[in-house]
C-alpha cells in the first residue's frame, strides 16, 4: 500500500463509516467509502450496556471494513467512536473484542472533539462563506452544534439527543402520531433551551447541514419538490404533516425510497432537525457531504505533516492558566534526553509515547492552579475531565495518570486501569518524567550537567560527572527519596 493512504472510520450511534483517501499535491482524493447502518445505539437498555445482538451486527461490519484496511499502517488510520460508546456502560469489554476484529486502536472521543471534528470535515467539502457559518450533524444519539469562521472554531456544543436516541422514546414501533409529535419537539425544545439564545445572539450567515439524518431529509424534500436547494424551513413543515399522513415506517420507506433501517428512525431525525431550525431561526440550510469521518482523515494529516492540534491545545492550556512556561520548558527537556538514552532498551520508540511524555512534563503542574497540596492529584482530575482539542478519551486518561503518578506515590498498581499493551509503557514513561521532575524540583536556571541513564528492564543507573552530586546535597536526597518510591512499584534506581 502506497504510503500517502490515509483512512479513517466513524464508529456512529446509527451508522458506521470508512472512507479511504490518496493524498496527491496536499488534496484529498477519496478512493473508498463504506457505510453501514448498525445502529448501535439501539442495542443500549435502560441500563445503558449494549446488547449482545447489537454488538454482534458491530463486529460484522467491522469484520468487513478491516478486510479493507489490512494494509494501511496504523499511524495512517483513526478509528474513533461516538455517543454510543461514551454512554455504555460495557464499552471497554466491545471496544477490545471490535479492536480485535479490525486489527487497529479505537479511540472513543468526546461530544466536544466529535463537534470540532466534524467542523473541520464540513469546512473542507463546501464553499467558502463569507462571516460565520452554523454547522449541524444530527447523530444517532448526541446533536453537535458548531459556530465558526472559515477553519476557526468560535463555539460548539454537543446535545444528547439524536434519531436513534429520539425515535426510540417517542416513536416506539415506529408509529407517528399528532401526540407522539408534540411530546417529541417538546424534549428537543427542553434540550435546546440552555444554548438556544448564546447560539441566536452570536449569528451567522450560512447554515450546513451534515450526516445521514440530514440528507436523507434533503433527499426526501428534494423528491416532493418541497425544496430545490438544500433544506428550508417551510419544507420541514410540509414534511411534518407528510409523516403524520404516512404514520408508520413501511409507508415512509415505499414513498420515499428509504432504506428500512433510516425509515425507523427518520422520524427522529426530522424532529431534531426541525425543532432546531424552528428554535434557531434557520429559514435555509445547505448540505454538506463531509462529516466527522472527513475531519478525522484532515486531523489526521495535520497529525502526520506535524501540525498536531493537540501540540496547539497545550500550548493554549499553558498560555491560559499562565503556567511556569521556563519550568515546563526544563522538565520536558530533561524528560526527552532521558527517553532518548532508553527508547529500544525500553521499547519507547514510538513517536506517539514520545509526545505523550512531553505533553506531561508541560503540564505536570496545572494542578497547582487549585493549591499545592496533593497538587499532582487536582492536574490529573482537571486533564482527564477538561476540554482538550484533539484528544481522545484514552489520550486523557493516559495524560491524567501521568500527571497524577509524576510525584509521590508509585505504586505497582497504578497503571493497571490502563489498558494492557500500555501500562507497563505508561509506567516507564512515568519513571523518565518523576525523574525529569525531581532533577528540576530547585527550578534553578543552571542547565543541568552531562548525565546518562542507562535501564534493564527494572534497573536503572544513573550517572552524573565526578563530583557533582557531592555539590548538590538536595537533589541527592532527592533521589534517595525518590528510589524509595520507585522501590513500591518493582524498579530499582542507583545514582552516582
Amino acid at each position: 500500500m502506497s504510503s500517502d493512504i490515509v483512512a479513517a472510520i466513524d464508529l456512529g450511534s446509527n451508522s458506521f463509516h470508512m472512507i479511504v483517501a490518496r493524498i496527491a499535491n496536499g488534496q484529498v482524493q477519496t478512493l473508498d467509502r463504506l457505510r453501514e447502518m448498525v445502529q448501535l445505539a439501539a442495542g443500549l437498555d435502560s441500563r445503558n450496556r449494549l446488547s449482545e445482538e447489537s454488538q454482534l451486527r458491530a463486529l460484522d461490519c467491522l469484520a468487513r471494513f478491516g478486510q479493507r484496511l489490512r494494509q494501511i499502517p496504523p499511524e495512517q488510520l483513526r478509528v474513533v467512536g461516538t455517543n454510543t460508546l461514551r454512554q455504555a456502560r460495557n464499552s471497554t469489554v466491545f471496544l477490545a473484542r471490535a479492536e480485535a476484529v479490525l486489527g487497529h486502536n479505537i479511540e472513543t472521543i468526546s461530544g466536544q472533539e466529535e463537534a470540532r471534528l466534524i467542523y473541520l470535515g464540513v469546512v473542507h467539502n463546501v464553499a467558502d462563506a463569507a462571516g460565520q457559518r452554523l454547522v449541524v450533524d444530527i447523530g444517532g444519539g448526541s446533536t453537535e452544534l458548531i459556530l465558526g469562521e472559515k477553519f476557526e472554531i468560535h463555539h460548539l456544543t454537543s446535545l444528547k439527543m439524536g434519531c436513534v436516541s429520539l425515535s426510540r422514546s417517542c416513536f416506539d414501533k415506529g408509529r407517528i402520531t399528532e401526540s407522539r409529535m408534540r411530546e417529541a419537539e417538546l424534549l428537543v425544545q427542553l434540550k435546546l433551551e440552555p444554548v438556544r439564545e448564546e447560539f441566536r445572539d452570536q449569528g451567522w450567515q450560512v447554515a450546513t447541514g451534515a450526516s445521514g439524518t440530514i440528507k436523507a431529509i434533503q433527499d426526501v424534500v428534494a423528491r416532493e419538490g418541497w425544496s430545490r436547494e438544500g433544506i428550508t424551513l417551510e419544507a420541514l413543515r410540509r414534511l411534518r404533516a407528510a409523516l403524520l399522513e404516512a404514520g408508520r415506517p413501511e409507508t415512509m420507506a415505499a414513498r420515499w425510497q428509504l432504506e428500512p433501517a433510516r425509515a425507523q428512525v427518520f422520524a427522529g431525525g426530522f424532529v431534531v432537525l426541525h425543532g432546531l431550525c424552528e428554535a434557531l431561526g434557520v429559514e435555509r440550510m445547505e448540505v454538506s457531504e463531509g462529516a466527522l469521518r472527513e475531519g478525522v482523515i484532515y486531523d489526521l494529516l495535520g497529525r502526520i505533516r506535524h501540525e498536531d492540534v493537540r501540540d496547539r491545545t497545550i500550548a493554549t492550556v499553558i498560555d491560559r492558566y499562565d503556567l511556569d512556561k521556563a519550568q515546563a520548558e526544563r522538565v520536558s527537556a530533561t524528560a526527552w534526553m532521558l527517553l532518548n538514552q532508553v527508547r529500544d532498551a525500553w521499547h519507547l520508540s514510538a513517536e506517539e509515547l514520545a509526545h505523550n511524555l512531553e505533553w506531561a512534563a508541560r503540564l505536570h503542574e496545572i494542578g497547582l492552579l487549585l493549591t499545592h497540596d496533593q497538587y499532582h492529584k487536582h492536574g490529573a482530575y482537571i486533564l482527564e475531565h477538561a476540554d482538550l482539542p484533539g484528544f481522545s478519551q484514552s489520550d486523557q486518561i493516559l495524560l491524567a495518570t501521568l500527571v497524577r503518578r509524576h510525584r509521590r506515590g508509585f505504586p505497582a498498581k497504578a497503571f493497571e486501569h490502563l489498558p494492557k499493551e500500555r501500562a507497563l509503557l505508561a509506567q516507564r514513561l512515568c519513571v523518565l518524567l518523576r525523574l525529569a521532575v525531581v532533577l528540576h524540583r530547585g527550578r534553578s536556571r543552571h542547565a543541568l550537567p552531562m548525565l546518562s541513564l542507562q535501564v534493564n528492564r527494572q534497573q536503572l543507573a544513573l550517572r552524573f560527572p565526578e563530583g557533582w552530586l557531592d555539590a548538590n546535597p538536595l537533589t541527592q536526597a532527592d533521589l534517595d527519596a525518590e528510589a524509595r518510591y520507585l522501590k513500591k512499584a518493582g524498579f530499582r534506581l542507583a545514582f552516582s
